[in-house]
Formats: structure tokens, C-alpha cells, sequence
């Protein structure tokens, strides 16, 4: 089981390696041909897995109802995300998923609403749910990295 934990972590550090390396600027810059920017995909990953772990298994999900609700399937970037922000998201990367990881160890998700997504993956357990985030922020972290690269080259 640690290994989906190990997984999420890399991803997550890779995000935080991003925002790094950028300016605000970039952070927020839709280049051309894309929907979205790399702080709405990272961002999107943070509540999605909220979504995914917590939500589904009937448990309180450590972040608002607004920025799950902003992030969310579906939505895209509606402003500018400050620096002040992007820095609390930065601290909710790693800080969440360590999180679920006690949480998973201490035994709280004892419950789970099976649900199958768009694409067809059913999740069934908790267990299930970890293996699909994982899956979600590695496209997220794709289409950041090319989001990257299409800022980089112009």
C-alpha cells in the first residue's frame, strides 16, 4: 500500500518543482490551444483527490467547499491565483496527502461509495480510489509539463 502513497508523493513534488520554477505569471498563463493553466491543474489535483479518497468515503474533506467547487471537473481558471495563494497550495500538496496517509494507517475510511468514472474506472474501495488518483495527477502532471513547455518556447 505505501507504494500508492510513494507515487502521489513523487507527483506532488514534481508539481511543487514546477511552481518553482515559474513566475506567478507563468503559473497562470493559458498559452494558446489549451483550456487551462499549470495552477489550475495542480490545484484541480489537490481537490480531486480530496474528492476521490475523502468524498467517497463519506469522510470530511480538508479543503473548502469554494475551491473544490472552483477546481473542480468541468471548471477552468476564472482569475489570477496570487502568489499568497499559490504559497498556501504549496503547503496543502504535501501536507494533504501525508495526511491521508495517517489517516489510511489509523483505519478512518472504513466506508466507500463505489463509483465509476467517465472513463469507465470503477472504484470500489478506498484502495481503488488511491490507485485512480494517482492515475488523475499523472495526466494532470502531463498537460502541466506541456502546458510548460508551450510557455517556454515562445
Amino acid at each position: 500500500m505505501n507504494h500508492l502513497f510513494e507515487h502521489n508523493l513523487t507527483t506532488r513534488k514534481i508539481f511543487l518543482s514546477l511552481i518553482d520554477q515559474l513566475t506567478v505569471d507563468e503559473l497562470n498563463l493559458i498559452p494558446e490551444g489549451f483550456r487551462n493553466n499549470i495552477i489550475w491543474n495542480i490545484v484541480h489535483s489537490i481537490t480531486a483527490q480530496q474528492g476521490l479518497v475523502y468524498g467517497l468515503s463519506g469522510l470530511e474533506k480538508s479543503v473548502t467547499k469554494e475551491l473544490a467547487d472552483k477546481y473542480g471537473n468541468g471548471t477552468m481558471p476564472d482569475g489570477e491565483v496570487s502568489k499568497e495563494q499559490i504559497e498556501e497550495y504549496k503547503v496543502m500538496l504535501l501536507d494533504l496527502i501525508e495526511k491521508t496517509k495517517t489517516d489510511y494507517e489509523s483505519g478512518v475510511f472504513k466506508e466507500f461509495k463505489e463509483y465509476t468514472t467517465s472513463t469507465g474506472y470503477k472504484m470500489r474501495n478506498v484502495e481503488e480510489a488511491l490507485s485512480m488518483n494517482n492515475i488523475h495527477e499523472g495526466i494532470h502532471l502531463g498537460y502541466a509539463l506541456a502546458i510548460r513547455k508551450a510557455i517556454k518556447n515562445n
